[in-house]
């Protein structure tokens, strides 16, 4: 099996032009932004380059991506679901929000669980919809009781599920989300799944659990991507994925939304959905060795930080208060260590004193990242002007 993270030297990333390696000076190492340390797959390579040579470049139409999604959602996780029953949308983040602007009114109340994916406080607000932060419990996995005491309050006519989890990694099983799905109908709240993360769940680990897959949740919307798992970002599409209550929900999505969604990008992603399977089931088998790796390093070098690996993603949730870096640990990582984590300040309540750090490099790297980290405070080890071979 190919190794798609040990691939790409120090060198060749750093001729990346993307945010990941143009936010920082050179001397510092990212292990920030959700980019992943590896080259494209092939399929995308000529599918992308193809499409350049017979100048294929216009507007945005499906080609197919809702039913490479629905084709790859039935063998891995035995979800059925109509292509019909889906929109085209620039991202999910976008997709969500324009989701929420027909389910809700200016002025309604989204649940959020957090320590979560920023853009969700931003989105919402932009949209003129309140943010209810219900956390996460201690273990990261959803506080039922407190979800419905919020569901409960009148003004709260929306939930943003994030699943799995950003920044935790956390899968939620069946039994969770029936649960969650019966209290939303209990309460007419309307759910949004940002399920970008899906296909990253680790070899081995507790299973993806689509959420209109279950019966109750029929009256929600999901959001999916290839972009995390094929790392595409740059190329951005996305399918909004309505359940069979929710088709004329989803026809009131305005048609302007998707004149956002790069040609290229549904191009790219179908290709990946299609032909990239073998790929990313290397990529993931590579990100469970990083994870425990990354165990491992923290274990050596910096004991005091908490944290619990989860099933999915390549992101790892980092609690380091014991070492009274403040509020913003990742500040303390780049001006002493050099070394670019994700603040844990943006991702709601729960998030001071933590940092989100990206698995998705080389056990070189990441095993860099970590010993700056140390360096940063005090540790015995090598100094952070001491880069990694390129």
């Amino acid at each position: 099996m190919t190794r798609p993270l040990e691939e790409l030297s120090l060198g060749q990333l750093r001729d990346r032009t993307s945010a990941k390696w143009r936010a920082y000076p050179d001397d510092v190492l990212p292990v920030w932004v959700a980019e992943m340390d590896v080259p494209a797959v092939e399929a995308v390579v000529t599918a992308v380059a193809d499409a350049l040579r017979r100048g294929d470049t216009g507007y945005a139409w499906d080609g197919g991506y809702a039913e490479a999604l629905a084709t790859v959602a039935s063998e891995r996780w035995g979800w059925a679901f109509d292509p019909a029953r889906t929109r085209l949308v620039p991202d999910v983040m976008q997709g969500a929000v324009e989701v929420f602007r027909v389910l809700t009114v200016p002025g309604d109340a989204v649940v959020v669980n957090p320590p979560v994916y920023p853009p969700f406080f931003a989105f919402l607000g932009h949209a003129d919809r309140r943010v209810v932060e219900v956390p996460l419990a201690a273990d990261h996995r959803l506080d039922l009781v407190a979800l419905e005491a919020a569901f409960a309050r009148p003004e709260v006519t929306g939930y943003l599920l994030c699943s799995p989890h950003n920044p935790t990694g956390t899968v939620h099983t069946a039994d969770e989300l029936r649960a969650v799905a019966m209290l939303a109908e209990e309460h007419g709240v309307r759910v949004v799944a940002d399920e970008i993360h899906a296909l990253l769940v680790l070899p081995s680990r507790r299973p993806f659990v689509p959420w209109l897959s279950l019966s109750d949740a029929q009256r929600g919307v999901a959001l999916h991507s290839a972009s995390k798992a094929w790392n595409l970002a740059g190329l951005k599409a996305a399918v909004a994925v309505g359940g069979q209550a929710a088709a004329d929900d989803l026809r009131r999505v305005p048609e302007e939304v998707g004149h956002g969604v790069s040609h290229l990008g549904v191009i790219a992603h179908t290709a990946a959905l299609r032909e990239g399977g073998g790929w990313l089931d290397a990529v993931r088998a590579d990100l469970a060795a990083n994870q425990r790796r990354l165990v491992d390093l923290l274990t050596e070098h910096l004991p005091e930080v908490r944290y619990q690996p989860g099933d999915a993603t390549y992101l790892a949730w980092l609690d380091c208060r014991l070492l009274e870096l403040g509020d913003d640990p990742a500040a303390a990582f780049l001006a002493r260590g050099r070394v670019a984590l994700t603040s844990g300040v943006g991702f709601g309540r729960g998030g001071a004193g933590h940092a989100r750090f990206n698995l998705g490099t080389s056990s070189e790297l990441l095993t860099e990242a970590v010993r700056r980290m140390a360096a940063a405070v005090g540790r015995s080890g090598p100094t952070a002007a001491q880069p990694p071979s390129s």
